[in-house]
């Protein structure tokens, strides 16, 4: 087996042509607006609900410029895949950009990493999602669930019923149609957004400047390692590229809502962060595992500010559960579609334009992982999967500009290949200081993944048969 067959790449003309295929084409029916709200949906959740207090230990009141800093590492990687995205607006994300770039064996690795990454998120904010049930309970009616059936058996209870809940119904309208599930996504966004607005407006009217001295006890590294922390909260943005393929106008509405979605996270971060910090000193941040509650609570003297902030990350995290499932999803379709997995479950449903049975499929999965399985230090992998996908896709911009510099870019990165190759360089420092475990966790899952690539997917693969097809007429051009 020559080196250069495990390398093949698609055609982004075929890749395009791919999309019309009877049985297994995606119904556009999202625009600009709607894919913004699917971003902002992914990245605003239990992020800044509780990171904000982990930044402020390590930094400070200089955690505002933490926020910033996090942002602009975010930047360059969601440049690239704005380009992309819009160049090549296929279902599958960094997977089929890699696929048209880097070739078959780089894609089903990524695709392989981002199902591992997409699903164990997926089932951790939902066990999330279950234990903001009980602290809004607490909050607004001073009643809790049992735990029995609010934590998973490691925890003490038997299984986690709320978690398995939100998964179900994130399933069902997922299946049930991407315009549905836009909408009600849609309205979920807007309402995090009005409780978040609530805190800024609220915590300004208590505002105390004496709390930003000393602004940065910690120095610059204090800084930089909160950035790291507080990176995380900004995550999701790529999950706009996923409805590639269910976008109305992808060349138009996909940059304007990748660049959207980070911009309007960043500016809500920024002032939350700097409210947060003026309205109560930085011990109570870092003391409460609500810190935004609790600075509501201690420096403007809002007791029910509680119930308020509990409801906001409910769905904030709900609305997280629902664009990141969606994303997985469609991975997996595009890896489905190209043979990789089996192809069967590729099939769109006739009447709701969707992959109903792989969606179906994931819900069980995920909730079966949500429900009875401890996640720990697992969830880690969710970091190392993202920053390895923001690699690969800014060095598939690098490739495709030279590649294919003529192919239609509606939207084209400035200062190529500079901002990519920063954009891999500051990825390439976050997955450095990742701990040692999450990266042997993360090898044995890829290690698994080529197992299957040998023995089942290069052997379906859909570019791999067309090539074995023209072969014995184009014996020179078969890979």
């Amino acid at each position: 087996m020559a080196m250069k067959d495990l390398f093949l790449t698609r055609d982004v003309s075929d890749l395009m042509e791919e999309t019309h295929s009877p049985g297994e084409t995606l119904r556009r029916s999202i625009g600009a607006f709607g894919l913004t709200a699917l971003g902002v949906g992914a990245i605003i959740g239990t992020g800044i609900f509780v990171v904000i207090g982990q930044g402020a230990n390590l930094a400070g009141p200089a955690v505002v410029l933490s926020f910033v800093l996090a942002a602009v590492t975010c930047t360059f990687s969601a440049l690239s895949y704005a380009e992309l995205s819009s160049s090549v607006p296929v279902s599958g994300s960094a997977y089929t950009f890699s696929y048209a770039t880097l070739g078959e064996l780089i894609a089903f690795i990524i695709g392989w990493d981002l199902i591992l990454e997409y699903g164990v998120s997926v089932a951790g904010v939902a066990v999330g999602w279950g234990g903001n049930v009980n602290e809004f309970l607490k909050a607004a009616f001073n009643y809790e669930l049992p735990t029995a059936i609010s934590k998973s058996p490691s925890d003490g209870g038997v299984v986690n019923i709320p978690a398995v809940f939100i998964v179900a119904v994130i399933t069902i309208l997922l299946t049930l149609g991407t315009r549905e599930s836009a909408r009600a996504n849609a309205i979920m966004v807007v309402t995090k957004l009005v409780i978040l607005a609530f805190f800024i407006v609220t915590a300004f009217t208590a505002f105390h400047s004496s709390h930003f001295t000393p602004f940065s006890p910690h120095g610059l590294h204090g800084i930089t390692t909160a950035a790291g922390v507080i990176f995380f909260a900004y995550i999701g943005f790529d999950a706009v590229s996923t409805g590639s393929e269910e976008s109305k106008n992808p060349g138009r509405d996909l940059p304007i809502a990748v660049i959207g979605s980070l911009g309007i996270s960043t500016i809500l971060y920024i002032l939350v962060a700097i409210a947060a910090v003026g309205v109560a000193p930085i011990s109570v941040l870092t003391g409460s595992d609500a810190p935004l509650a609790a600075a509501l609570r201690e420096g403007a003297g809002i007791p029910w500010a509680g119930a308020v902030l509990a409801l906001g990350a409910l769905i904030a995290i709900t609305s997280v559960v629902l664009v990141i499932m969606y994303g997985q999803t469609r991975i997996f379709f595009a890896m489905c579609r190209d043979g990789l997995m089996p192809r069967r479950l590729a099939h769109v449903h006739p009447r709701f334009g969707t992959p109903a049975r792989l969606t179906i499929g994931f819900g069980v999965l995920i909730a079966i992982l949500a429900a009875t399985v401890p996640l720990g230090a697992i969830v880690e992998l969710v970091n190392i999967g993202t920053l390895f996908a923001f690699v690969l896709v800014n060095i598939g911009v690098i490739v495709l500009r030279r590649t294919r510099p003529d192919m239609p870019r509606p939207f084209r990165v400035p200062f190529v290949p500079v901002f990519p190759i920063i954009g891999i360089l500051f990825c390439g420092y976050l997955m450095w200081n990742l701990p040692g475990v999450t990266w042997l966790r993360f090898l044995i899952w890829l290690l698994v993944g080529l197992i299957i690539y040998f023995t089942y997917s290069r052997r379906h693969s859909r570019v791999r048969i067309e090539a074995a097809r023209t072969a014995p007429t184009q014996p020179e051009t078969t890979a």
